[in-house]
């Protein structure tokens, strides 16, 4: 009987000394660094939506607006998928090629956005981790080289699995993918990285603490010479420490130019600002109150579900009514345009207005519903997840 067997060449792997050891590196390094980039901007579809608008606005193609939220979950599942199928060595030429492509893409947007300072967060790990442009930057050049190092040897990388499993492999990575972002749309973040998140307190997270160092910036005088016309650039320290102040040939001409050289303390929240249809602030009033108040956060009146506000209308009636709870809801609509929606929609909540943007990061919905009590979110909810009436009373107001 013949003992000898064969090694099937397609599933065999590199040997893991010098070349093979640095593809196989490169391999787990960039399928896993996709992989992440992916499903953390997945947990929040919705917030990366809003940063392709930046950048639809900064190369002025506004009128793909509306394909924003399809575009942000198709290109999650994709940098999900991409480093998944490299991780298991599946349709590799095709695969390295997009890994390939995707990162050239996303390095000319953030050396656009670092050198002309345009879009100052580039979302690459959405909220979780924050990065300025050059810091996304320089991370895309190292993902490239080390995408590069695979492009040239991608005839060495071999699956991990059979060929007859590959598409079996590949759908479930889409599926997977794919159902991630509807997911996090439909239902909020599974893991809410925003400063109004369940537990948070809004007023300190308002607030500066004793002590804060501030923005620490540099002035540069352009100074000349009256009596030989010379000209030269001097920053605020060197001005003083030379003494050139004391002598009159020398004027400032201009306005001095202002740098950032140091960032000081900055407040997660400093955009947080509540009015009434007559433009009085509200903002205090509203986040001092003591006792459990509902708001519902409509951002957008135009586009929110109409459906959902009949239900919350309803459910503000009876909480109002049983147990005197103030519910007021927030737009950034005009108070003309406000007045008229509650009218159409008989509503009973209190209108008030505040800006877009803090109330697109206080609950990725429209509506959504955030409970608060002395200012800290005590529970938040998509408009899918609203609880009804005797669900909110059950777990909350009958432990008054």
């Amino acid at each position: 009987m013949d003992n000898t067997f064969t090694i099937n060449k397609t599933t065999s792997t590199p040997p893991l000394g010098g070349r093979g050891a640095v593809i196989w590196f490169c391999r787990i390094a960039v399928a896993l660094l996709f992989i992440f980039s992916g499903l953390i901007k997945a947990n929040d579809p919705l917030g990366f939506s809003y940063k392709l608008e930046e950048y639809f606005e900064v190369f002025h193609v506004t009128f793909l607006n509306d394909l924003a939220l399809s575009l942000s979950i198709i290109l999650c599942a994709l940098e999900m998928i991409l480093g998944f199928a490299l991780l298991i060595g599946i349709r590799i030429n095709a695969i390295v090629w997009g890994l390939l492509l995707l990162i050239i893409f996303f390095g000319f947007l953030t050396f656009y956005s670092a050198f002309f300072k345009v879009v100052q967060t580039c979302g690459c790990f959405g909220d979780a981790i924050p990065l300025t442009p050059w810091e996304s930057f320089g991370k895309d050049m190292v993902l490239l080289a080390l995408v590069l190092v695979l492009f040239f040897n991608r005839k060495q990388i071999r699956p991990m699995v059979s060929p007859a499993a590959e598409m079996r492999w590949l759908v479930t990575a889409v599926v997977i993918s794919l159902a991630v972002g509807l997911y996090t749309y439909n239902f909020l973040p599974v893991l809410d990285f925003l400063p109004y998140k369940i537990g948070n307190n809004i007023p300190k997270e308002m607030s500066t603490p004793p002590g804060a160092l501030p923005d620490e910036y540099e002035l540069t005088y352009q100074l000349k010479n009256k009596v030989t016309g010379a000209t030269k650039s001097m920053s605020d320290k060197d001005y003083l420490k030379t003494g050139i102040w004391k002598d009159t040939n020398w004027k400032i001409e201009g306005d001095p130019e202002r740098k950032l050289i140091k960032k000081g303390f900055e407040p997660k929240i400093r955009d947080l600002g509540i009015n009434d249809s007559q433009g009085n602030d509200y903002t205090q009033e509203l986040l001092a109150n003591p006792f459990f108040n509902l708001w519902v956060v409509a951002y957008d009146l135009n586009k929110t579900d109409t459906a959902a506000l009949a239900r919350l209308n309803a459910l503000a009636f009876n909480l109002t009514q049983n147990f005197n709870i103030r519910t007021v809801m927030i737009t950034s609509a005009s108070p003309a345009d406000a007045a008229a929606f509650s009218k159409k929609h008989h509503l009973v909540f209190e209108t008030f207005h505040a800006d877009g943007v803090p109330l697109k990061t206080m609950v990725r919905a429209n509506p959504g519903i955030i409970l608060l009590r002395n200012g800290t979110v005590i529970d938040k909810w998509h408009y899918h997840t609203m609880p009804d009436y005797e669900a909110l009373v059950k777990k909350y107001l009958q432990k008054q």
